[in-house]
């Protein structure tokens, strides 16, 4: 048989292409060398793309037993993972130069059977293309990187050594293409890519296709959460529920009856001196007790936090130091509020309503998309999410206020009787029901 490709116009003249395509004068041995050829690189296509995953997939405690192992396989797996970049470098490479040999090996293989060699023939082209892209996809990344999940140690032992050489071989190449890759980070750290909570919302706002209602509330409160301080969630001075110590175990059973609550602040002579906070669940052995029951000693101490503390930063401590429900002091060491961890976990889940809960929410209800009613101590962060702006959107006027009523003194410098409008923008604040010291019911028509 002639030899149809050895000639000064190869195209891709290569030592591996002038081997293969003399062998052509004996066809048996040109595709049975090509087959095993074949075989032999979609193996090592398997073994280097699976041995990415079973690296970069091992678990602390699997690379920790590696590291403290006698077995040179698993000191090999330790040492390798020392510079996960030069590893990863070279698994890049090295797959990459096998998928080079397959596509170079296929495509002689290809003219050798249909007589064509410059591409002309476009069912050709398109034929090697889909048959050699499907089996590289297949064999070379599907079934070895599913397989390298589930057996990601032994197949990392398996593939120690092979690497630690290739490594050795290769640290030019892979030397070069970690040094592109440090210049490139460099470039895009300097070039930053700092995203604001506003382009964060908006991002959100315009996805709002892609999930429901729900997702999207709890994603916004996430994205939030960090910028959020413990005055903006907390529960007001005004609606503490809390009880004197001078108070008689009998009074403290009717409170709570009447309150459900499972922890209640007790203070001394005013609220501005806590003492403690009496866990419900401490009364249990003593039900049974007179109303001359000195309950006092069942107070548990007080965790006191500032008002302005990140509520992100004081769920983080509530964790560790496994309380529930702080104190909110302000400048002057007197009492502004009281937080709980379920009010923080609000913020990102939305309301969570317990056996115990009314289950229409007090102090708000929507008469229609635009127009709402709310108390006014509503919290200035709970008034934008029940009406659907932004938190920001007061951040010009609201001052040192957190609540809706605060606000509205802020702009109007005065408390504004029934009856009195307030315009802000596209708002209408109608004042609902007011005394001389408070508002009580405010009216919001929002014009979007």
């Amino acid at each position: 048989m002639e030899t149809t490709f050895a000639n000064l116009d190869d195209p891709y003249p290569s030592i591996l292409s002038a081997i293969l395509l003399s062998a052509t004068d004996y066809p048996l041995f040109f595709y049975g060398t090509n087959a095993l050829i074949f075989i032999i690189l979609l193996t090592l296509s398997f073994l280097v793309s699976g041995s990415e995953v079973a690296f970069f997939s091992l678990s602390p405690d699997q690379v920790e037993q590696c590291k403290n192992s006698n077995s040179s396989s698993d000191k090999m797996i330790s040492n390798l993972l020392e510079k996960p970049k030069r590893l990863l470098a070279t698994i890049l490479i090295l797959n990459n130069l096998i998928n080079i040999a397959i596509v170079t090996l296929s495509t002689i293989v290809i003219w050798n059977v249909t007589g064509t060699k410059d591409g002309s023939d476009f069912f050709v082209f398109l034929l090697q293309t889909v048959i050699v892209t499907i089996l590289i996809l297949f064999f070379g990344e599907v079934i070895p990187k599913n397989y390298a999940l589930f057996n990601s140690l032994n197949f990392a032992k398996i593939m120690g050594k092979p690497l630690a050489w290739s490594a050795t071989f290769l640290k030019p190449l892979s030397w070069s293409l970690m040094t592109l890759s440090n210049i490139i980070e460099r470039r895009v750290e300097k070039k930053g890519y700092n995203v604001s909570i506003d382009e964060l919302n908006h991002a959100l706002d315009i996805t709002k296709d892609d999930s429901t209602k729900e997702e999207q509330e709890i994603l916004k409160g996430i994205v939030n959460f960090g910028t959020l301080s413990v005055k903006q969630v907390m529960t007001v001075r005004l609606d503490i529920t809390c009880i004197a110590t001078d108070s008689n175990f009998k009074e403290l059973i009717k409170l709570i009856k009447e309150t459900s609550f499972s922890r209640i602040p007790v203070y001394q002579d005013s609220i501005d001196k806590i003492e403690g906070i009496l866990y419900v669940k401490d009364l249990l052995p003593h039900l049974d007790k007179d109303e001359n029951f000195n309950w006092k000693e069942l107070l548990r101490p007080t965790y006191f936090v500032p008002e302005t503390k990140k509520i992100d930063v004081l769920l983080k401590e509530f964790q560790n130091k496994r309380v529930h429900m702080a104190i909110v002091v302000d400048e002057y060491g007197g009492t502004s509020g009281l937080i709980t961890m379920e009010d923080i976990l609000e913020e990102i889940v939305g309301e969570i309503n317990d056996e115990f809960d009314i289950p229409e929410e007090e102090g708000y209800s929507k008469v229609n998309d635009n127009t709402f009613i709310f108390d006014a101590k509503t919290s200035l962060n709970d008034f934008c999410k029940l009406s659907n702006i932004d938190t920001e959107t007061f951040e010009d006027v609201k001052g040192e206020s957190e609540s809706l009523g605060g606000l509205l003194l802020e702009i109007n410098h005065v408390i504004p009787s029934a009856g009195t409008q307030i315009i802000y923008k596209e708002f209408t604040f109608t004042v609902i029901n007011s005394d001389k010291k408070r508002l009580r019911k405010i009216k919001v028509n929002i014009n979007r």
